[in-house]
């Protein structure tokens, strides 16, 4: 299905390309996107990718990882079935779920990666992917969002007074868009056109050639030392240390009640905020830095050699990158040909200028201010993300139905072919059975559940 889908992209954008005029733009659109892939994309998230796999690393030898799985597993049984519950892919993706419910997509990304790798080991139909694989590429695309940071972000740098007014309706929307890939992914594994056996017998002997280096990987039973008593304080300690940390950030009458003994001055954008987006957005500041600290003082206390297991760790993310790079470029270079020339915006219209699509989504109550959005969303987060900014500066009303529809959206929607092109390039999966349309079908019901909460909680 993705051949046919990146043919058709080629093909569109050279077509209307020829129509518009802007042939050049087309070809000059490939080139970038091709050099953004690895320029702007690949090789700054090396160092993002290194730093969070080998934080995985402590936290496997840790037990971290293993506890987190094993409290979930009743759950993650019924989800992935095929995977054994003391593999190491469980914890993988306990890890991954965990960071995008939290809005953590630096830490989120690797951490699927990973998993995915995992999951490959288990996988006996080489370039094909696992049932399992698709599960995990829906809930990742479907992701249920607790705090979608961004968003939220988004709207307190417009000056919105409620910025996190979104956190309800984005849970609701993923919530059941994650519900509905799941079982999407489960239905349409069954029927005939994407079984397994079916999609083996029609890829040719060529096409059955392993695309990565196998690799077998037995279940390793990591043994961690108990914690002591003064391992146990000292967690306790650096608990207590950013629970202080949150209290003085979130709460500025109680720094001024301690006056000196505020441990560091307060960022200025805090001040502008409420105090339920003021707690959130500290929530958000600290997460991480908890993370980094948390992980290698759980993991030395059990007596880890951290640094030398986080190196071990960091070094899968230069293979990651080399395997993930052909299919990012293949990806953006469609996608920039798409834009330059002009299909997208043929489909969207233009501001105060809608599609005669746009128009006509608008009679069934879909605002046609926000479809640039909706079709962009699934394929570019960067260009996603200006266009959301477009739109809050243009509405001009950050706490207004619209504005908070689109932050709505954003936060619960996923750039479907980003994820896939990553996720599957990592471990060369070509043929991806039913994973675009889980994809693509939990963003549709997002973007649907999106509209009809927001208009019972915020339309006038």
């Amino acid at each position: 299905m993705l051949n046919f889908i990146w043919l058709c992209m080629m093909l569109v954008a050279v077509l209307v390309g020829a129509l518009t005029g802007r042939l050049e733009e087309t070809t000059s659109a490939a080139t970038e996107g091709a050099t953004n892939a690895v320029m702007k994309v690949v090789l700054p998230l090396i160092g993002i990718w290194a730093l969070w796999l080998g934080i995985m690393r402590l936290a496997e030898r840790a037990g971290l990882v293993q506890a987190l799985a094993k409290f979930l597993r009743p759950l993650l049984r019924r989800l992935f079935p095929d995977v054994p519950p003391e593999h190491p892919a469980m914890g993988a993706m306990v890890m991954n779920i965990a960071a995008n419910m939290l809005g953590i997509g630096n830490a989120a990304t690797p951490l699927g990666l990973r998993a995915m790798r995992l999951l490959a080991q288990l996988n006996p139909h080489t370039g094909t992917a696992s049932d399992a694989m698709v599960t995990f590429l829906a809930l990742n695309t479907a992701s249920v969002q607790i705090l979608p940071l961004t968003a939220i972000g988004v709207l307190a740098k417009q000056g919105a007074h409620g910025p996190t007014a979104i956190v309800g309706s984005a849970f609701i929307a993923t919530l059941i868009a994650a519900t509905v890939g799941v079982f999407s992914a489960r239905i349409l594994s069954r029927l005939p056109i994407y079984r397994l056996g079916l999609v083996e017998e029609s890829a040719s002997n060529s096409e059955r050639e392993p695309a990565v280096e196998e690799e077998k990987v037995e279940i390793e039973i990591i043994a961690t030392q108990p914690l002591k008593p003064a391992g146990i304080a000292a967690l306790w300690a650096l608990a207590a240390l950013f629970a202080t940390l949150f209290c003085l950030l979130a709460f500025p009458d109680l720094r001024a009640a301690l006056g000196n003994l505020a441990l560091s001055p307060a960022p200025a954008e805090l001040a502008t905020l409420t105090p339920g987006s003021r707690a959130i957005r500290v929530a958000g500041m600290l997460a991480i830095p908890f993370l980094l600290s948390f992980v290698p003082l759980l993991a030395a206390l059990r007596g880890v050699r951290v640094y030398e297991q986080f190196v071990e760790g960091a070094k899968e993310a230069w293979g990651t990158a080399q395997r993930t790079l052909p299919y990012l470029v293949a990806m953006l270079a469609a996608i920039g040909m798409l834009r330059g020339s002009g299909t997208i915006e043929a489909m969207t219209g233009t501001p105060g200028a809608p599609s005669a699509f746009a128009k006509m989504l608008a009679q069934i109550g879909i605002p046609a201010d926000l479809l640039p959005l909706m079709l962009i969303r699934p394929l570019s987060g960067s260009a996603a993300n200006g266009v959301f900014n477009e739109l809050i500066v243009r509405f001009n009303d950050p706490d207004g139905f619209l504005s908070r529809l689109a932050a709505t959206i954003y936060g619960s929607t996923e750039t479907t072919f980003y994820v896939l092109a990553v996720y599957f390039g990592s471990v060369g999966i070509r043929r991806t059975r039913h994973a675009i349309l889980v994809g693509l079908t939990a963003d549709i019901v997002a973007t649907a559940v999106a509209i009809f909460v927001c208009r019972k909680m915020f339309a006038a």
